[in-house]
C-alpha cells in the first residue's frame, strides 16, 4: 500500500547509506512506496556515498547512523560537500544521543529515530528537504547548551548589526519558527498568506546569512531572538 503523500512536481532524490544489505533494501522499498521520493543510489559506508554523492546530486542524504561511529563521522562534512549541499537526514537508535547530537554538529538538519512510525520517516523526509529542521527537543536544546557554553563555534556572527536590519514582522516569524511552528501554522497566527511568510523567512536568510530554519533556528537562540526550548520529546 502506498503511503499517503503530497504530490510534488519533481521526486526528493535521496541517497541511502546503510552498511547492513537487508536492511537497506527494507529502507528503500519503505522510502519508495512514496510517490515523492526516489532513491538515486546506496552505499554501505560514507567513504562509498561520497562518490555516489558527487554522481548523483541527491537533494537528501539519509544516513543509518549504525552504518559510522564518533570516529568515522568525520567524513560527514566531505559528503556535504560533495553532494552540493544535500541536506542530510540521521537515523538512528534512541538511546544514542551522544552520537545523534555529534551528527547535528556536525550539519544534519534531521533525526528520525527507528522506533517511530513509517509514515514519520517520509515526513521527515519531505520536511528536511523543504528546509525545514526535524529535530527533537532534547537534541536541540543539548546541541544549543554547548553553543552558549562556547563549546562550539557559533554558525553566524556580526550579531547585533545583521539583526538590526530585521523588521518587526521579520522578527515575529523567526520567533515563530524557533517555536517549531511549520509556514501555515506561522501565517493562520500572523494572519498573513503562507507565500507572505516565505518572504520574510528569505529576507531573514539573507540578513542573517543563513542558510535554512535549523540555522535560523540557532541563530534565534543565541542573539535573544527566542526563547531556550524546554527539553522534552519531538
Amino acid at each position: 500500500m502506498k503511503l499517503m503523500t503530497s504530490p510534488l512536481s519533481e521526486p526528493i532524490r535521496l541517497l541511502l547509506v546503510c552498511s547492513q544489505l537487508i536492511a537497506r533494501a527494507g529502507l528503500r522499498l519503505l522510502i519508495e512506496q512514496s510517490s515523492d521520493v526516489i532513491v538515486v543510489g546506496e552505499a554501505a559506508n560514507l567513504a562509498e556515498a561520497i562518490g555516489l554523492a558527487e554522481l548523483e546530486s541527491p537533494d537528501i542524504i539519509l544516513l543509518d547512523l549504525s552504518t559510522t561511529n564518533q570516529d568515522k563521522l568525520d567524513s560527514f562534512q566531505a559528503i556535504v560537500s560533495a553532494s552540493r549541499g544535500a541536506r542530510v537526514l540521521v537515523l538512528g537508535e534512541a538511546q544514542d544521543h551522544e552520537l545523534c547530537q555529534l551528527a547535528v554538529r556536525l550539519g544534519a538538519t534531521g533525526v528520525v529515530f527507528k522506533d517511530g512510525s513509517p509514515e514519520i520517516l517520509i515526513k521527515a523526509i519531505s520536511r528536511v528537504h523543504a528546509g525545514e529542521a526535524w529535530i527533537d527537543r532534547f537534541t536541540i536544546a543539548t546541541v544549543l547548551t554547548e553553543f552558549s557554553r562556547g563549546n562550539i563555534r557559533p554558525v553566524v556572527s556580526q550579531a547585533e548589526e545583521d539583526v538590526a536590519t530585521l523588521t518587526n514582522r521579520e522578527r515575529e516569524v523567526i520567533t515563530l519558527v524557533a517555536l517549531g511552528l511549520r509556514n501555515k501554522q506561522i501565517a493562520q497566527r500572523l494572519f498573513i498568506s503562507d507565500i507572505t511568510v516565505r518572504h520574510h523567512l528569505t529576507s531573514a536568510f539573507s540578513k542573517l546569512g543563513v542558510g535554512d530554519r535549523f540555522e535560523l533556528m540557532i541563530y534565534a537562540y543565541r542573539h535573544g531572538l527566542a526563547d531556550l526550548p524546554v527539553s522534552g520529546d519531538a
